[in-house]
């Protein structure tokens, strides 16, 4: 279809645009690519005070961004581009006889098109007191600004609304150290994206990081005398809070619309065609404001794609239609992986397949046709690393694998891949939604312009700009086409850092830094972020054999108070026991450690004791009493060696061929306290019959009548995989030997959070490579990985006992800082005389 004519007066075609937003933008962007300022005369009404901003990184605010770091581009882009921007100048009417527009000044102006993106507002419930001082909307930096201001003088807060914004509010509550409550009227959080077990797997992540969450409220009145003190909701309870900040949904902005007669929907929105036009012909509306077939679109994608769609018929270019959008998306809220694509719930026909770990906070759920070929749909909560790959064979209706639960499962036993790689996707498939590039296009753009880094695919292309949520699909295409062209593939650990882990770690051995700070200000940029923080904290550790309270502040937060984090509140203390072996004495030491703290214990898989239900600031008491009975830190927390879990051996056993509890209590001892990056776990098995299932860890060793044969990454958890045999027939020493060169050089090369199972799976030529680095020194390494290893071995140091010796690091342990009150927050109930923390709400 084609655009309208040029300008009535023969000149120059007038285009305005009122509402400056990402969409508005992205049209300006758009057009001036389709057509230069000697064709068409483009002018941008704002009624904010700044050029566009991007407001699906709102929440950035509250974590050190500035507001110009939020600017979509700078007013000097809209001068080079010819553009003329107009900001905090409000459009009041439309006169679409006269084609004018007139501001809140006065002014007017004419225009040959008009284009509405004036988005959405805060919908603000009829909530009696919603007047009162305290009480916020979350939609602009204007709105940010002010609530950044009173965050000050408040010590809690609370979010009206349990969606996508919602939450993100809340982050801003706790990024100010505001106490924060969610209060959602639906029975579950995100009720539209997410079923009822992904809820509570979301919930529960959430309350670990002190927020509370009242779902089915519905608030009555907004209390205090001038400014808010509290809520009252319709079941008769209250919520005491310093401010509010309500967040529960949108409504178009139409205004301009109903003065001039263009048709709105019945609640909201301005109508338009497959084109983007209104019942005016010269008018078209593109966003949050517009209705397409009664649907009105909340996410940027979308309204990238009406810009488009609306440049291309105003510059008189052959244009695609708008026939709906996907609305699949994948978000971070408050740290936490939240995806969802296709029909998350499924068709009465779909068969559902979940995954649940509530443990480690996970949720998988994937809907297929009833013949198991197809994929409709999905939710991930906890781990959406298999995002991009699901919602890419649902869009291009990719047959699923034999067994199609391999798709959230990840490998079976064979080690054969779940599903689908990049390179097996078509190359019309659609890699970026809000530019509506495709895989072939971005292919054809990296080959033709010889690019090598993201960075380059960014500003050729506007691929990752939008949302996002793409980057990890187009990293992976960036690395498939630079392979296929014979090129080596660099992956940068983070934006923060333009080297790959690895590099890091060579810099900063070579270079002696100890120092986060000093690495960022010297090897980096930026403020730095939530990957490359613990990373390098990991780096250090490995080098230098550094506790974690040496540099907490860039820690995660088990690492942080080297316990970990539990639903309530409360923290789980692990001692370390190699092999599972313990003292009749040692065992009463931890019988009367949790009688005294009243301690909920319980036996783990690794064969150890899990002492449930700590408060934060009894922890040093806690290690004080265990260290003095020998005890040291179990490491249940950190990126580390967790356990070496044994069987009995030849010590009772009439199967065992070797001593398998003094072999794992050996290599214990040797590795604890060893930072890597991501935890590993290792079992010694004194015979084949494989009692401490030796063959799923990440490494492990099963006893023959010669000695000992080494299997290497495996791994159970959300995606099992067998180990691999690397050596067999072993002495102990030889043993070790190959356990040490092997545990350096993935702690060496392996990217952070990435387990051994995955490192060797991506390591070229994989199991055959490893052995031709560890066994045959084919890269005359392995003096230097051994030499490593010894270097951490001895430079080993317990950190719950470097806290139990210095007062100023158990001060860390206070939950408040002006008083010596226990957080009067954590509560228990009784289970089968032990206690729980209360069960969440259903």
């Amino acid at each position: 279809m084609m655009g309208s004519a040029k300008s009535k007066s023969g000149g120059l075609k007038k285009v305005i645009v009122i509402g400056n937003g990402m969409v508005g933008y992205k049209f300006c962007e758009k057009l001036r690519k389709k057509a230069s300022s000697d064709k068409i005369q483009l002018t941008v009404y704002g009624e904010e005070p700044r050029p566009a901003y991007d407001r699906v990184n709102l929440s950035s605010f509250f974590s050190g961004k500035t507001t110009d770091d939020l600017l979509m581009a700078p007013r000097s882009w809209y001068t080079e581009n010819n553009i003329e921007l107009k900001t905090s100048e409000l459009v009041v009417r439309i006169d679409r006889e006269k084609k004018s527009i007139f501001t809140y000044t006065g002014k007017k102006e004419y225009y040959d098109e008009l284009v509405l993106a004036t988005g959405s507002s805060a919908f603000v419930p009829p909530i009696k007191g919603v007047e009162k001082d305290g009480v916020f909307v979350y939609r602009t930096i204007e709105d940010l600004e002010a609530i950044k201001q009173y965050g000050k003088k408040a010590n809690t807060g609370a979010v009206l609304g349990g969606g996508l914004l919602g939450l993100e509010a809340a982050k801003a509550l706790i990024d100010m150290e505001v106490k924060a409550s969610v209060i959602e009227f639906a029975p579950r959080l995100m009720p539209r994206q997410i079923d009822n077990d992904g809820s509570l797997i979301l919930q529960s992540m959430l309350e670990k990081l002190d927020l509370t969450l009242l779902t089915g409220m519905q608030t009555r009145e907004i209390v205090g005398d001038g400014k808010i003190t509290g809520l009252d909701f319709t079941d008769d309870s209250t919520l005491d809070v310093d401010m509010l900040i309500i967040s529960a949904g949108i409504r178009p902005r139409d205004e301009l619309a109903r003065t001039c007669d263009l048709k709105v929907g019945e609640r909201g929105g301005i109508m338009v065609n497959d084109y983007m036009k209104t019942n005016d012909p010269n008018i078209y509306a593109i966003g949050e404001t517009a209705l397409h077939r009664s649907m009105i679109y909340g996410l940027v994608a979308p309204g990238y794609k009406m810009a488009e769609i609306t440049a291309a018929q105003i510059a008189e270019e052959e244009s695609s239609s708008f026939k709906g959008y996907d609305m699949s998306t994948k978000l971070k809220l408050i740290g936490v992986d939240v995806a969802s694509f296709g029909d998350p719930f499924g068709a009465e026909d779909d068969v559902p397949i979940t995954f649940k770990d509530p443990l480690q906070g996970i949720y998988k759920r994937i809907n297929v046709t009833a013949d198991g070929k197809y994929l409709t749909g999905g939710i991930l909560v906890g781990d959406a690393d298999d995002y991009s790959m699901l919602h890419q064979m649902f869009l291009n209706r990719m047959t699923c694998p034999e067994h199609p639960e391999d798709l959230i499962l990840g490998a079976r036993g064979d080690g054969t891949a779940g599903g689908p790689g990049i390179e097996n996707l078509p190359a019309e498939a659609q890699i970026c939604s809000c530019e509506n590039i495709s895989k072939g296009s971005i292919e054809q753009i990296i080959c033709d312009k010889d690019l090598t880094e993201i960075g380059q695919i960014k500003s050729e292309t506007k691929a990752c700009t939008g949302c996002g949520g793409c980057t990890p699909l187009v990293t992976d295409l960036l690395n498939h086409t630079l392979k296929s062209m014979g090129k080596t593939v660099k992956n940068t650990l983070c934006e923060h850092f333009e080297y790959t882990r690895q590099e890091l770690y060579d810099i900063i051995k070579v270079k002696t830094i100890k120092s986060y700070y000093y690495l960022l200000a010297e090897y980096g940029h930026g403020d730095g972020c939530e990957t490359c923080k613990p990373a390098v904290a990991s780096i250090m550790a490995s080098i230098y054999a550094e506790i974690a309270p040496s540099q907490d502040t860039i820690q995660d937060t088990n690492d942080r108070f080297m316990a970990n984090i539990q639903r309530g509140g409360t923290y789980s203390v692990v001692p370390r026991v190699p092999g599972g072996e313990i003292t009749p004495e040692k065992l009463i030491v931890i019988g009367e450690v949790a009688n005294k703290y009243n301690l909920y214990t319980k036996i783990t898989g690794g064969q150890r004791i899990d002492m449930f239900g700590a408060r934060v600031d009894q922890l040093p008491d806690i290690w004080k009493a265990l260290v003095e009975a020998g005890f040291e830190s179990g490491h249940a927390y950190g990126k580390a060696l967790r356990t070496v879990k044994s069987c009995v051996g030849t010590s009772w056993c009439r199967y065992g061929v070797q001593d398998a509890v003094s072999f794992a209590i050996e290599i214990e001892n040797r590795y604890k306290g060893m930072r890597s990056p991501h935890k590993i776990k290792s079992a010694v098995s004194g015979c084949t019959r494989e009692c401490a299932e030796a063959q799923g860890k990440d490494f492990g060793l099963i006893a023959t009548e010669k000695g000992w044969n080494l299997y290497v990454g495996g791994n159970g958890g959300a995606n099992p995989q067998h180990a691999k045999l690397l050596a067999t027939d072993l002495d102990n020493r030889t043993c070790i030997k190959l356990i040490d060169r092997f545990l350096m050089f993935y702690i060496k090369t392996a990217e952070p959070l990435m387990r051994t199972a995955k490192w060797l799976n991506n390591l070229e030529g994989g199991l055959e490579y490893l052995r031709e680095v560890v066994i045959n020194d084919s890269l005359g390494i392995c003096e230097e990985l051994e030499k490593d290893m010894q270097a951490l071995v001895n430079g080993y140091e317990c950190e719950w006992k470097a806290v139990v010796n210095n007062p100023e690091l158990q001060e860390r342990f206070k939950p408040f800082v002006n008083t010596e009150e226990s957080d009067p927050s954590i509560e228990f109930i009784g289970m089968r005389e032990q206690k729980m923390p209360i069960p969440w709400e259903k």
